[in-house]
């Protein structure tokens, strides 16, 4: 089995082509090119001579490149995407070009070799604010971003590919991963690293919403249940632990594994606008259990406990690496 990753040098990328390699999976990284020829998360990670794995550099918008790639590969599994919802606000046509129009590339190279099949990544944030929870895979898809809405647009077209050409496409839907080597862009590595600087107060935006935090390594096992499932084409799966978590809560548990007397700063430049405030994610995953046989070991308070502390761990034995990027800001 051979298997094109895209996105592989970023924050879940990189944990799957490490799980794929411990598996034995030959893996092709698409990285995106840059002028320094940084390699991304694969950088650190010592991966770069490992006889299963191949780096490219790219971008998933050029056709001809993903094509030929991509020849001698069973599966394209898609995580290549711009996720930061502050920059899309910004930047919505450059969200669109890579988040859509890159998927369609994929999409048009599985339709001409029926031998591939794609592993689409999705995003709890195309259902919007929970119309009703827990959230299951039929709840109404709302873009109150435009980031939200570039993801909208191409799971919609995975599934019309699927429909229209029977396209081999899964889509993974998954509930905010959290982990070792998240960006700052997300709230639990931008607090972590807040206390690891000894910040006197915790530069905040909105602290009322509620997000179904996933662990890293969870989400990562369903890529690999999905790999041999021939069954599920056309699918699509949430993935979550079925419990949310409110950012104040999850601010306070930090504070408390990181011995930090808790103290707030609210900036509004930190929150998002209030129509486009996503205010609650909860997973129903009651389908990625049952049919992907997908086991999450990081579940509850206990679970969402034990992947902070490992996380925590993590960015303490590797403060000097990112401690110091902001989330983006306008």
């Amino acid at each position: 089995m051979k298997i094109l990753v895209t996105g592989a040098e970023g924050f879940i990328g990189s944990h799957l082509v490490e799980r794929l390699i411990e598996k034995k999976i030959f893996v092709k990284a698409l990285i995106r090119y840059n002028f320094k020829n940084d390699w991304g998360w694969l950088d650190d990670m010592k991966l770069v001579k490992n006889k299963y794995l191949e780096i490219i550099s790219g971008d998933i918008n050029d056709y001809k490149l993903i094509e030929n790639i991509s020849k001698d590969c069973s599966h394209i599994i898609n995580l290549a995407a711009l996720i930061s919802i502050p920059y899309s606000y910004d930047a919505p046509v450059s969200n669109f070009y890579t988040n859509f129009n890159g998927v369609l590339n994929l999409l048009e190279i599985v339709k001409s070799d029926r031998k591939k099949v794609l592993i689409h990544t999705s995003t709890s944030e195309v259902f919007g604010s929970a119309v009703y929870t827990p959230m299951d895979e039929k709840h109404p898809l709302q873009a109150q971003s435009p980031y939200a809405a570039s993801k909208i647009a191409a799971d919609q077209a995975c599934m019309s590919y699927f429909h229209s050409y029977n396209v081999p496409i899964i889509i993974l839907r998954p509930f905010n991963t959290y982990g070792p080597r998240q960006s700052n862009r997300a709230v639990i590595p931008t607090i972590i690293n807040q206390i690891l600087n000894k910040n006197k107060q915790l530069k905040i935006g909105s602290v009322f919403p509620t997000r179904d935090f996933t662990f890293v390594e969870d989400t990562v096992e369903a890529f690999i249940c999905a790999l041999n499932n021939k069954n599920i084409y056309g699918e699509q799966f949430n993935l979550g632990i079925s419990k949310d978590f409110s950012i104040l809560e999850t601010i306070k548990l930090i504070s408390k594994l990181m011995n930090y007397e808790l103290k707030l700063r609210p900036e509004k430049i930190r929150k998002r606008p209030l129509k486009s405030e996503v205010n609650k994610l909860l997973s129903n995953n009651k389908k990625a259990l049952k049919i992907l046989k997908w086991k999450p070991k990081f579940t509850g308070s206990k679970g969402f406990q034990r992947g902070l502390i490992k996380t925590i761990k993590w960015f303490e034995e590797n403060k000097n690496i990112n401690n110091s990027k902001e989330i983006y800001t306008k």
